[in-house]
Parts: C-alpha cells; sequence; structure tokens
C-alpha cells in the first residue's frame, strides 16, 4: 500500500479520505469554517473522474447527494452548524430511504449564525434527534487530522454497510489545525462498497428493502437496466411501494432503529489514555480530547490516578464502555465544548453511584487542561 506524509489541515485531509474511500460527488455550499473541503472536492474530484457542484444552499445540497448516491456514486457534503440545521429534512429522506452518504459538520457556535469563526460541540443532539421520528444515526467525530484522513475513509464504509447516511461531528479547532498525516491509500479489503443484487434475481423477486431481519439487503443504482429500485420517503414495503398500514409503519421504524443499535459494538469506536488504574475519568470526544490528554498528564505528575475514555463514535452511543469507566471511576468528568450535552447522555448510564462533573466551555475558545482540572476542586 503507498503512503505519503503530507502537512495539511483537517479540512483538507478529509477530501484526501472521501477520495481514497471511493467518493467521486459533491454537492455542496460555502460556510465557514468548513469552506475548505468545498474548495478541496472541487479542485480533486475531477482529477479522479468526480463531479463537484456548488448549489444554492444546504438544502439543495442534501438532495442533490442523495440523488448521486441513488445513482450509485460514494457521495457527500460538507457544512457547519447553521447548514446543518437546513439539512435536517433531507437527511430524514435519507435515513428513511436508506441512501448512503457522508455528510461533514464542522461545528460551530450558535445558535443560528451564532460566532462564525469560533468552535463549539454544541451539535451532538442535533445529528441524532435533528430528522423527526424514531430512527438511529451514526455519528464519528475526529480528534486530529490524522483522523480527519482515517475516519472519513471509516465513515463512508459505514455509509455503504449500513446503507444509511453517516455524520463527521468536526468543530472549527480540529477543522484548521495543522498537522503531519500519514495518508495509507487502503487495500480493497479496506474499502466497502454497497452490496449488490443476485445477478440472476428476477424483477418479481427483487426487494431493494428489506424489514425481516436486522441485515441491509443489496441496493442497485437506480437506472439499472435489469431491475427497477423503487424509493420514497414515505413509509413504504420492502418493494418500495407505499405502505402505510400499522404493522409495516411498526416494523419499518423498528428496523431502521436496530439495524444501527443492535450492531453497535461492530460500529463504535474508542480510545483510552491511562485509564487501566483510574479512580478519575474524563470522558470526552472531538476537539476536547487533546486538552483533556495535557489535563491527564498534569494530573498523573501530580500523583492523581486520571485516566480517558474518548468516544471516537458518538452516535449510537458507546454503551458498554461508558458503563464500564462509570462502575470503576470514583468521579468521571465530561470535558465539552457545549453546556453538557454529552454529560446528560452519559448520566443515564450511571447506575453505580459515580460523581459526576461537567467541564463546560461555551465562549468560543478552546477547553483548557486547566480548566478541565479545576473541575475538581469546585
Amino acid at each position: 500500500m503507498k503512503s505519503q506524509k503530507k502537512f495539511i489541515e483537517g479540512n483538507e485531509a478529509v477530501v484526501d479520505g472521501a477520495i481514497a474511500a471511493g467518493a467521486r460527488f459533491y454537492a455542496g455550499y460555502p460556510i465557514s469554517p468548513s469552506s475548505e473541503i468545498a474548495e478541496g472536492a472541487a479542485r480533486e474530484l475531477p482529477r479522479y473522474g468526480g463531479i463537484y457542484i456548488q448549489m444554492e444552499d444546504e438544502i439543495s445540497s442534501m438532495a442533490a447527494l442523495l440523488g448521486a448516491s441513488l445513482a450509485g456514486v460514494k457521495s457527500f457534503t460538507a457544512t457547519s452548524s447553521p447548514g446543518f440545521s437546513l439539512m435536517q429534512e433531507n437527511l430524514g429522506l435519507g435515513i428513511m430511504s436508506e441512501i448512503p452518504a457522508v455528510i461533514f459538520n464542522v461545528q460551530r457556535s450558535g445558535p443560528s449564525t451564532g460566532a462564525a469563526t469560533k468552535p463549539a460541540q454544541a451539535d451532538i443532539m442535533q445529528a441524532r434527534y435533528g430528522a423527526h421520528g424514531d430512527h438511529s444515526i451514526i455519528a464519528l467525530s475526529p480528534s486530529s487530522v490524522q483522523d480527519c484522513y482515517d475516519l472519513t475513509i471509516t465513515a463512508f464504509n459505514l455509509a455503504e454497510k449500513y446503507r444509511t447516511p453517516v455524520l463527521f461531528l468536526s468543530d472549527e479547532v480540529i477543522g484548521h489545525l495543522r498537522e503531519t498525516v500519514t495518508e495509507t491509500e487502503p487495500g480493497p479489503d479496506q474499502i466497502f462498497s454497497r452490496i449488490q443484487p443476485d445477478p440472476d434475481i428476477s424483477q418479481k423477486d427483487f426487494r431493494p428493502y428489506g424489514y425481516s431481519s436486522d441485515s441491509v439487503v443489496p441496493m442497485p443504482a437506480v437506472g439499472n437496466r435489469k431491475l427497477l429500485m423503487r424509493t420514497t420517503g414515505s413509509t413504504h414495503d420492502e418493494k418500495g411501494e407505499f405502505s402505510p398500514n400499522p404493522q409495516n409503519i411498526d416494523r419499518v421504524t423498528h428496523y431502521l432503529t436496530n439495524k444501527i443499535e443492535k450492531n453497535a459494538e461492530d460500529i463504535t469506536i474508542t480510545r483510552t489514555y491511562q485509564l487501566d488504574d483510574a479512580e478519575i475519568a474524563f470522558i470526552t470526544f472531538g476537539c476536547s480530547v487533546r486538552s483533556t490528554i495535557s489535563a491527564v498528564d498534569i494530573l498523573r505528575a501530580e500523583g492523581v490516578r486520571a485516566g480517558m475514555l474518548q468516544l471516537v463514535t458518538i452516535w449510537p452511543m458507546p454503551e458498554k464502555e461508558i458503563r464500564a469507566v462509570l462502575a470503576k471511576a470514583g468521579t468521571v468528568v465530561v470535558p465539552e465544548m457545549n453546556l453538557g450535552q454529552l454529560a446528560g447522555e452519559i448520566r443515564k448510564f450511571n447506575d453505580y453511584g459515580c460523581r459526576i462533573l461537567q467541564a463546560n466551555r461555551t465562549d468560543g475558545v478552546l477547553i483548557t487542561p486547566q480548566q478541565i482540572i479545576n473541575t475538581l476542586e469546585d
């Protein structure tokens, strides 16, 4: 496998990762602090036979993204928090129609326009529940520029494997951070492309959707000369035809949730740092990981047994790993650049009497190691 080292920013690494994963279509609308992804896609995709389209807004960007994916092309878009709000309706369409795609959200301060160039991590709950109705979702969060390359490939693989839009929750700090990255070209066995139907199957027997189990079914491209691929945002049966009867509504709802939640162990990724003997544990994600590692090092130097659990996968929430920390540590601190969105989820798993503290920052400045440590003294 070919490898090369580059000194680039996170947003640039995302484009390289998308191309390495086989993505060949981008539709988007520029918005700070994600615009470098659009710029990179416009420059690089044509070199690989791909297509870049700048749309008039984020609503149409999501629509074009889903259309290209239905046509059989691995597709992606990038936005920031206000644009992510506009994408929610068509994100719901992608979930219901089971269309693979990757959406990069380089988070910034809000609500509304907020502070356009300032970082935040406040889109956790929007990522999970922004699209209405019961469903599940996959969301990854990078903490380095290397992650922006590696996890982008992972995001596309998960989107194709589970036939679902996958969210990539970066932030302004990671998006604009420059680091040395080793970009290793993935081999064929490291790239997952959507499963295709048996070439001998007839239209009569073909089912583009499967609700009888928690596993996904093959997905041909729209325009396939042999098989008609129906899709709709309305509740549909396994042929893709409108079917709003109570029994089908119920099974579709459970299927869209279970195909992700019941495969959480395959999907979720976590990392640990000095956690084996930790009495004080930090649980965090994204840019806050970097400050938390420094906080752990400072505390260890002072004789305090501290450690960290990093959630690379935010959704589905890595419940098993979080519970293991809560059961062992006397105190858990949750550093995040919002008012406590992750902390609220962690408290739901706290059946162990663990003390849970919050280290929050919402002023558009990266949370510091000392601020995190100070939480233990408040």
